[in-house]
C-alpha cells in the first residue's frame, strides 16, 4: 500500500505555504480548531485568512475535540475536506457527517490492545480511523505494532510520538496514513527542515516498494 502523510498542527502562513508547495506535499494538513490548550491552536477568527490559499494536492483537516454546534457552524464554510473528531460517540459523529457533508477521521486514543478494538464501533461513520496516543499534547507513545490487530481493509492512520527521522518503512507495513506534529517541531514550533526530511522519507519509502 502507498503510505500517505499528514502534517498536523499547522498554525502559520509560512509553514502552511512551505508545506503545500513541497514537490512531495502531504496528502493531509491538519489545523487545531477548538482546543485552546494546544500551543498549535488557531483562533476561529484567524482561520479564514490562514486557509485562503491554493491547497494544490493537499486536503485540509479540521481537528476537533468534542465539537459543539457553535464551532461547527463557524467553520462550516471553510475549505475543510475532513473533520478529525475526538471524544464523540458514534451517533454524534454520524450526525455531524450527515449535517455538514464532510469526510470523517474518527480518532481513537490508544494505550493498550483493548483500546485498539474500539475501531469496530466507528467503521460505519468513518472514512479513516486514527489511532492516536493518549494525552493529546504530551506526545505519549504506545506500541504501534498493535495496529496489526486491525485488518488491512480498514483505512488506518497512525499518530503518537512519531519523529521526523523515524524508520518510516515500519509504518508503511501497518497503516495507510502517518500523522506527525510534535515530531517536526523544534522548541515547540514547526521546523521546515524537519518537515522536509519527513516528507522526503515518506516519498522514498513509497518509491522503494
Amino acid at each position: 500500500m502507498t503510505l500517505k502523510s499528514k502534517i498536523c498542527g499547522v498554525s502559520t502562513p509560512e509553514v502552511l505555504n512551505y508545506t503545500i508547495n513541497q514537490p512531495y506535499s502531504p496528502a493531509l494538513i491538519g489545523f487545531i480548531i477548538n482546543y485552546p490548550k494546544s500551543k498549535r491552536y488557531v483562533e476561529p477568527n484567524k482561520l479564514e485568512t490562514l486557509l485562503n490559499v491554493d491547497k494544490k494536492k493537499s486536503e485540509f483537516v479540521a481537528v476537533l475535540v468534542k465539537p459543539n454546534e457553535e464551532i461547527l457552524e463557524k467553520i462550516k464554510d471553510l475549505p475543510f475536506d475532513y473533520y478529525q473528531i475526538y471524544d464523540c460517540t458514534v451517533d454524534e459523529i454520524k450526525s455531524i457527517k450527515e449535517k455538514y457533508s464532510k469526510k470523517i477521521i474518527s480518532a481513537i486514543t490508544v494505550e493498550n490492545k483493548d483500546d485498539i478494538k474500539k475501531y469496530k464501533d466507528f467503521i460505519s461513520v468513518s472514512d479513516i480511523i486514527l489511532f492516536d496516543s493518549k494525552g493529546y499534547e504530551k506526545s505519549l507513545g504506545y506500541d504501534h505494532n498493535l495496529l496489526n490487530e486491525v485488518p488491512n481493509n480498514i483505512n488506518k492512520m497512525i499518530a503518537g510520538n512519531i519523529q521526523f527521522d523515524d524508520d518510516i518503512d515500519k509504518f508503511k507495513k501497518i497503516c495507510n496514513y502517518i500523522d506527525i506534529s510534535g515530531g517536526i517541531e523544534t522548541s515547540g514550533t514547526k521546523d521546515i527542515s524537519k518537515i522536509d526530511i519527513f516528507l522526503n522519507k515518506v516519498k522514498q519509502v513509497n518509491n522503494e516498494n
